[in-house]
């Protein structure tokens, strides 16, 4: 019988007892208990013969995930000359990582049955050529697996050994990539770090009253920020920590989905993923950030926050505390904090507070972008979860840097910080109700702002690419592309229209095109749009260099798009009527300053990541 087949990864289990005979070490006593399940780095490796230690290159790394109780692995290694991904077990102090052949899944088009010694038997075919044979709890396939004796496992060490050798590892928090200076990197970063801040002194109010040291302490804010995140482990542990509750607070979300729509789940289909796991975690978010502001957490962690920014930029206590809220709350939720003061602030400090606003994104979005851009692997949740926060962090006092260039601020400054009583209900459940409400009016308004613009996006192409066909420019652009765009197109457009800020910015030459496009997306529709967008790129493996998906998630971050400028008049103006007008005239200077942070961020990571 011949039939069409996938094969799925359950299939590649090997038989344990088989594998023992190719270990150099039998013993299958547990003696290391620690987690294994995360992302290594290869230090070096020691000939257990000669004695001769190699050093092994930055990007050799084995990941190791066990995400409800499916194992599954990575392996890029030079020295062992092997890039290998599938499944994997231990036993007792012996790791066997069996691969998936890259070819297997997409090549086999038949199968056969037959009953061999009384054991069912499935042979998989390509073209009539045996590929590989099943049978009941074993996969045989030309590619050996790899198999370790985990020797050490304390903390953060790791070592392995084979037959030949035995491997040191270290456990790395982030996105594996080689994180490093050089004189190009250094040179552009500050190159883009100096476009970006000439730009903005060019549609400065007051050029003459810029102060130059509220700019310096707000840039080296950022840097400190992103070489801590980047490099230094502390602050490494730090982000992780707050991440993973991130990433255990979207399982609780995961729950309540799992009970309403269980049976509408198809985690093979985009659609449905987003639908039904993406928008739910924005109503629970947001219901969690309403429960946090009644019990009077977040003011008093934003109070903190504000606290130091006011001393080391000079700043007022009043829009302080509203960019600090802003890391944590929506561009109109925060400014509720500073109610009271809004209507007597200087223009500077409006700016700031819309700037702030476009800079920065809310906690039930932030927790969104973690889940479809993770998708359901535990590690690039918590990679993700680490770079989203550290970079709705970072684009506060970017924003101040850039605000301040904007509008300087020359009146004196109240540095007193009261945030207002208000609280989200009346009590404990009454906050909860009203953040949900809150938070499903804004899934709702996410999902149809998807529906529109994907809609439009997709008329507008169905447009330009006929003229494109019309004017034979299709061809010419697939083949000048090599086929990143297959026709004449928004996203055609965008990309090629930001390339030269993306260079200038330190994105890989490879992959301007495509950043810019992210960022063209974002302005002209949302940071949503963009992020979807950012997902569906990275899942196509469509970026050369890694580092530019980093730099897009640091770029993308904040509500800096045309839809804001509305959202900011109707949401701060009805706080303070009187200022309406003042929002209005400002609209597109808080746009621009909030783009402005966003790629001042991505810059700076850049620049460290090397």
């Amino acid at each position: 019988m011949n039939n069409t087949l996938t094969i799925p990864r359950l299939l590649l289990l090997f038989i344990l007892p088989a594998l023992l005979f190719s270990s150099c070490n039998s013993n299958t006593e547990p003696a290391v208990q620690e987690e294994i399940s995360r992302i290594w780095a290869f230090d070096e490796a020691t000939d257990k013969t000669t004695g001769q230690t190699t050093v092994l290159p930055p990007q050799d790394t084995l990941t190791l995930v066990d995400a409800e109780g499916e194992k599954t692995f990575s392996l890029y290694s030079e020295f062992l000359e092997k890039d290998a991904y599938g499944s994997w077990t231990r036993i007792g102090d012996t790791l066997y990582l069996a691969p998936i052949p890259d070819d297997l899944e997409a090549a086999v088009d038949s199968v056969s049955y037959r009953i061999d010694d009384g054991q069912p038997l499935l042979q998989y075919y390509h073209e009539g050529e045996l590929l590989a044979i099943h049978t009941r709890d074993k996969l045989t396939t030309d590619i050996q697996p790899v198999v370790f004796v985990i020797e050490q496992l304390e903390g953060e060490s790791l070592v392995l050994t084979d037959c030949e050798f035995r491997y040191y590892l270290t456990y790395t928090p982030v996105d594996v990539h080689e994180y490093a200076f050089g004189l190009t990197s250094i040179f552009r970063g500050l190159l883009g770090m100096f476009v970006l801040i000439f730009i903005a002194w060019i549609f400065s109010a007051n050029r003459k009253a810029i102060s130059w040291r509220v700019v310096g302490i707000g840039l080296s804010v950022q840097v400190l920020l992103a070489f801590g995140v980047l490099q230094v482990p502390a602050v490494q542990y730090f982000f992780e920590m707050i991440g993973s509750v991130f990433v255990v607070i979207l399982d609780f979300t995961k729950a309540g989905t799992d009970f309403l729509f269980e049976g509408f789940l198809d985690t093979e289909r985009y659609g449905y993923i987003f639908a039904f796991q993406v928008l739910p975690t924005i109503i629970f978010f947001s219901a969690l950030t309403s429960l946090l502001f009644y019990l009077g957490i977040i003011q008093k962690i934003v109070f903190g926050m504000a606290w130091l920014m006011t001393r080391a930029m000079r700043l007022s206590g009043a829009e302080s505390l509203s960019v600090a809220g802003n890391i944590f709350l929506g561009q109109t939720e925060s400014p509720l904090m500073i109610k009271a003061y809004l209507a007597g602030m200087s223009k500077s400090e409006i700016l700031l507070v819309m700037t702030g606003g476009m800079a920065t994104l809310a906690g039930g979005v932030l927790a969104a972008y973690i889940s479809f851009l993770g998708g359901d692997d535990p590690v690039q949740r918590l990679i993700f979860a680490q770079h989203l926060l550290a970079a709705s962090i970072m684009a506060a006092p970017g924003a101040v840097v850039i605000s301040k260039i904007l509008y300087p601020q020359t009146e004196e400054i109240d540095k007193t910080m009261e945030i207002s009583k208000d609280r989200i209900g009346d009590n404990i459940l009454d906050s909860i109700t009203n953040g949900a409400g809150e938070g499903l009016r804004l899934a709702a308004n996410v999902a149809a702002m998807l529906l529109v613009f994907i809609a439009f996006i997709a008329m507008f192409n169905y447009i330009v690419g006929g003229i494109g066909d019309m004017a034979n420019l299709n061809p010419l652009i697939a083949e000048a592309t090599d086929g990143r765009y297959e026709q004449l197109s928004l996203q055609f457009i965008l990309g090629y229209t930001f390339a030269p800020i993306m260079w200038l910015i330190g994105v890989s030459l490879p992959d301007i095109t495509l950043v810019g496009r992210l960022l063209g997306e974002k302005i002209i529709m949302t940071e949503f749009i963009g992020y979807v967008s950012l997902a569906e790129l990275k899942e196509m493996d469509a970026f050369a260099d890694p580092k530019s998906i980093i730099m897009a998630t640091y770029m993308l971050c904040g509500f800096a798009n045309f839809a804001s400028i509305g959202i900011q008049i109707g949401g701060i103006g009805s706080l303070a009527p009187s200022r309406k007008v003042l929002l209005s005239r400002f609209g597109m200077r808080a746009l621009l300053g909030g783009t402005l942070a966003g790629l001042m961020s991505a810059t700076i990571v850049g620049m460290i990541l090397g």
